[in-house]
């Protein structure tokens, strides 16, 4: 009854989009958190499809699930710790601490294959990545390990914190920080690593961000990422629901838990199966809207673990009846940047919060039987620098 249809032609269009946005640079689709909730494996192909020539994603299990599905493209992994660094070589693995690095050597040496890394600089995020005051020590332990053939050093990379807007000093600081961390790579014998830095913003209009490659995450999911600016980014997810049940009420009654909710008029209840468990976050209890028959109505009263109540007023509304919660909103439904608005949040949360009870269902499309083939080992380096 509840589901999350994926439309698999609108991420290839996204992908294709960046790609030509990225002005000669590579593109990686960020596909963790299950594809930002539309499904990792689906979302993989359709990236690879429209251009990607790489994957990112945080975890093994996430990289394990790809490869699995017999995804043989480059793939970027950048979240573990010490004791958790993957049983196999078949993925790069992102390095920010000479602690992290020799836990990657010792795994590479009892498989008995280099392990392949990619440095990541802290630039001022303050997340990852080494410190300008680490990172000529990450360097040096680098160079050595790769010496003895321990790793290979294939990238170097960093996150920006402020890329939505071109004016933000703290962008300026990172770009100028971020050539710093090259340079040193550069002279510790690093000349030709894979650089990049862009996210989705930054792909989309920082030019000097762009470099090798850009890391594509929720613009590959069809979220514009600048507020106030639209790229042409098609939304792929579609969230729907059914009606199951509906009453007529009158003046005074009561809408769920705690009454918060009392109908001033006479009108129509809907019920509709879908919840807190499903992802529908209880903060949107009397902000949210729905569509059915194309008209938007309201959700009302508290927001139950499997259910929420829709006033659907006069329509004419009966069990069965489509709900759609929010979809691209071409045909006047809200979209997932509405709901986040109104849960107080951002879309990812929003995208990756919907449950496992929520069937994903994927809409290939006509471009599914051309797709092109994918990459089978990393490209070659755009040049950009």
């Amino acid at each position: 009854m509840t589901r999350a249809v994926i439309d698999l032609n609108a991420i290839e269009h996204n992908t294709a989009l960046l790609l030509r946005a990225a002005a000669g640079a590579g593109v990686m689709a960020v596909v963790k958190a299950n594809g930002f909730g539309h499904g990792s494996v689906e979302v993989a192909r359709a990236a690879l499809a429209g251009g990607a020539s790489w994957l990112g994603v945080t975890s093994w299990a996430e990289a394990r699930e790809l490869r699995a599905a017999g995804i043989r493209a480059p793939i970027l992994m950048w979240l573990y710790g010490p004791d958790d660094v993957p049983p196999d070589a078949d993925v790069d693995l992102s390095v920010s601490s000479t602690l992290a690095l020799e836990a990657v050597a010792r795994a590479a040496r009892r498989r008995g294959r280099p392990a392949v890394v990619h440095l990541k600089a802290d630039t001022g995020l303050s997340r990852g990545g080494a410190t300008a005051a680490e990172w000529p020590h990450l360097l040096t332990v680098a160079g050595k390990l790769q010496a003895e053939g321990s790793i290979t050093v294939r990238g170097v990379w960093s996150h920006l914190a402020t890329a939505e807007d071109p004016a933000d000093p703290g962008l300026a600081r990172q770009l100028i920080a971020f050539g710093h961390a090259r340079a040193q790579a550069a002279a510790a014998g690093f000349d030709r690593p894979l650089v990049h830095l862009a996210n989705s913003a930054a792909a989309l209009q920082v030019p000097q961000a762009r470099f090798d490659l850009v890391r594509a995450g929720i613009a590959l999911y069809g979220v514009e990422p600048v507020p106030g600016r639209t790229f042409g980014l098609r939304p792929a997810m579609t969230w729907e629901s059914t009606v199951i049940l509906t009453k007529r009420v009158g003046p005074g009654a009561g809408v769920s838990y705690g009454h918060d909710h009392v109908v001033g008029r006479e009108t129509t209840l809907a019920l509709v199966p879908v919840g807190y468990a499903d992802g529908v976050p209880r903060r949107v209890a009397g902000r949210a809207e729905v569509a059915v028959h194309g008209r938007r109505c309201p959700i009302v009263g508290r927001i139950a673990m499997d259910q929420v109540v829709v006033d659907a007023g006069d329509l004419p509304v009966r069990a069965g009846d489509r709900v759609v919660l929010f979809g691209p909103g071409t045909g006047g439904e809200p979209t997932v940047a509405e709901w986040a608005r109104w849960a107080e949040t951002i879309p990812h949360e929003i995208l990756t919060g919907i449950g496992p009870r929520v069937r994903r269902v994927t809409r290939p499309g006509p471009a599914a039987a051309g797709r092109r083939a994918e990459p089978a080992g990393p490209p070659s380096r755009p040049g950009r620098r």
